[in-house]
């Protein structure tokens, strides 16, 4: 049987765990990154990926630190400058700028697979080996390391385990960790659309009774579209034709563009709520959606991942560089308290915003709206709220 031994293995390619991997390496560990689909391809005259994020500053000083930046803002990015989000039932609206934060924006509309290509890129360009497409089908403990048994007979040694496998993680179910959360019964509708009017660099969400709608701004002058519905909902509007579905999201988002026009091809996605109840076991740590998935109305799911990834490569390193086992149950615990913490608030908050939005119970209704409004005419919540999304420090947008 063939034999790697590298410091920490990396199981899953997606972004978290690809910038998670190049972060390690330029931190001078030995890593092995592996993947279970084949490698990301990207090129400019592709159309452009369904699935998109709204890329948090905090995301990209990350991947400027990491030389990866630079790269995909010359590709196609889409900076947005505001926020609008609108209630629906009562009609109010809050409104988010680059001016709470003194800065040219609030963030970046970035296709999920430019933003893979570019780091799979750069962890050519470092020299990692990555194996793709590889099934990790279990592990064994020992003393002093982990070893991964793959699907074509190949066995892994190292020192740490990073669990990026995603939602579903099958190595968080190895390591028996549990997870809190629920299913949404809903899917995310998501299409590229072109609009009446301008997007204006803003990203713009209403909330329904049935799920939030967003319409993000892309660099060609359409608009991304994610809209959360029940299962059957989003089903039968997958089965319109293009008139009947360009129209029911019209209605939906209360033309706020105008009328619409679909150009690209539709796609749904299951919601489902899962924090994991630890994020380390022995040898072992999970990043990015493997320790928490989150509903995507804040766009925040990849932001989180990315800081897992940060905190997890500055706690590794600091044991390192002082010639501690950086893969002792300490040090892992110190990451997992952190990211655990954070993100947990994070994705509960999520959670505790749809369910708000979707009560109808007229006392509920009021009192959102009340809410809003406070949000609104009270510039200092609206810094603090842009500045959490944004990954900044809070103390200096709270007052």
């Amino acid at each position: 049987m063939n034999r790697r031994v590298v410091d920490i293995a990396v199981v899953g390619g997606g972004m978290v765990g690809a910038a998670t991997a190049l972060a390690l390496a330029q931190e001078g560990f030995s890593v092995q990154l592996l993947d279970a689909a084949p490698a990301p391809q990207w090129h400019p005259e592709d159309e452009m990926d369904l699935r998109v994020v709204a890329f948090a500053p905090s995301s990209a000083a990350w991947l400027d630190r990491l030389g990866v930046w630079s790269q995909v803002r010359e590709a196609r990015v889409q900076p947005y400058r505001a926020m609008r989000v609108r209630d629906a039932v009562q009609g109010i609206e809050v409104s988010f700028d680059a001016s709470l934060l003194d800065s040219d924006g609030l963030g970046w509309i970035i296709e999920n697979r430019l933003l893979q290509y570019a780091l799979w890129q750069a962890l050519e360009a470092q020299g990692i080996e990555r194996l793709c497409p590889a099934r990790v089908q279990g592990y064994e403990l020992d003393e002093n390391r982990i070893r991964l048994s793959l699907q074509d007979g190949t066995s892994l040694s190292a020192r740490l385990l990073v669990a990026a496998d995603g939602r579903d993680s099958p190595l968080r179910g190895q390591a028996g960790i549990p997870t809190h959360g629920r299913d949404y019964q809903q899917r995310a509708v998501v299409a590229h659309l072109s609009c009446e009017r301008p997007h204006q660099d803003t990203a713009w969400q209403r909330f329904l009774p049935s799920g939030p709608l967003a319409l993000l701004p892309l660099s060609d002058g359409r608009v991304s579209l994610v809209w959360s519905l029940p299962e059957s909902a989003a089903l039968d509007l997958l089965d319109q034709d293009d008139s009947g579905f360009v129209e029911a999201v019209g209605v939906a988002s209360d033309f706020m563009l105008g009328r619409l026009q679909q150009v690209s091809k539709r796609a749904a996605f299951p919601l489902r709520l899962a924090v994991a109840e630890r994020f380390s076991a022995p040898r072992t740590v999970l990043v990015g959606d493997a320790a928490h998935a989150v509903h995507p109305l804040a766009g925040q799911g990849v932001n989180l991942g990315l800081r897992d990834g940060e905190e997890l490569v500055s706690v590794l390193a600091a044991a390192h560089h002082v010639g501690r086992d950086f893969s002792a149950a300490a040090v892992l615990s110190r990451y997992a308290r952190r990211r655990r913490s954070a993100s947990s608030l994070d994705a509960w908050s999520f959670d505790a915003i749809a369910r708000l939005y979707a009560f109808k119970f007229p006392p509920l209704v009021a009192l959102r709206g009340f809410g809003m409004q406070a949000v609104q005419h009270l510039p200092p919540l609206r810094r603090a709220l842009a500045a959490h999304a944004a990954g900044l420090p809070l103390n200096q947008y709270s007052r």
